[in-house]
């Protein structure tokens, strides 16, 4: 499929990117998705929730009352989980909320997070652009120009661009990172996922399913045609 490189201003440009059909035309699978997503949720979580139990708590050990002719239940000490004050029975302990999910299923979650974007037309390629130091309002004014401005954007860029970040991270609801690190999760919450021209082949590589013996495939860009004389 091809998609319009759209510039700063919002306009379309005479370039397009042919992405390939493999990897971004596929059906959605929505339960790789859903394993994609409850993992990076669950390695979220800090697992640090922990109560006393009965061998932790401050109270007296020694016997409450005799054990019998006082016409009560037999009691023994202060620490009784069953008594104001006494232990937790089997309360929550430190551990890790993890999940594994293995590479192809990560990828095709991804893939599958990117072809709902592309079918609701919420999936643009802009230009490339880059700024010589952060400027929030620049960064804002390219988002309005964009139509954008307001919305859940995820910017994907080629690598890591600091003054790109920094010019990005104070306006709400706009995240910036490379493409090749955004998560399913982040795509799944996007409204608008904007992507640089020169970060298509990047994000194409990290979702192609590694085949042996396979040479990777660059897309293709459709130069501007060359104007007449």
């Amino acid at each position: 499929m091809k998609l319009s490189v759209y510039n700063r201003e919002g306009n379309k440009t005479k370039r397009s990117v042919e992405l390939d059909d493999a990897i971004f035309g596929i059906e959605p699978n929505d339960h790789v998705i859903w394993l994609d997503v409850r993992a990076i949720q669950a390695h979220g979580r800090q697992g640090t929730h922990k109560t006393k139990e009965r061998s932790e708590v401050s109270r007296s050990r020694r016997k409450l009352y005799r054990q019998k002719g006082t016409g009560h239940a037999r009691a023994g000490d202060a620490k009784s989980p069953i008594r104001r004050g006494g232990g937790t029975i089997f309360g929550p302990k430190p551990h890790e909320y993890r999940l594994s999910v293995n590479k192809k299923t990560r990828q095709l979650a991804r893939r599958s997070a990117i072809a709902y974007k592309l079918q609701a037309e919420n999936f643009r390629v802009v230009e490339d652009f880059s700024m010589d130091a952060p400027k929030t309002s620049e960064m804002a004014s390219t988002l309005a120009g964009l139509d954008v401005a307001g919305q859940k954007v995820l910017m994907l860029t080629a690598g890591f661009d600091d003054a790109l970040y920094r010019s990005g991270r104070n306006i709400p609801k706009c995240d910036i990172c490379p493409a090749n690190e955004a998560s399913t999760l982040d795509l799944v919450q996007a409204q608008i996922v904007l992507i640089q021209e020169g970060a298509v082949e990047q994000l194409t590589d990290a979702l192609r399913p590694s085949v042996k013996g396979a040479a990777p495939q660059a897309p293709s860009v459709d130069a501007e045609p060359a104007e007449a004389a």
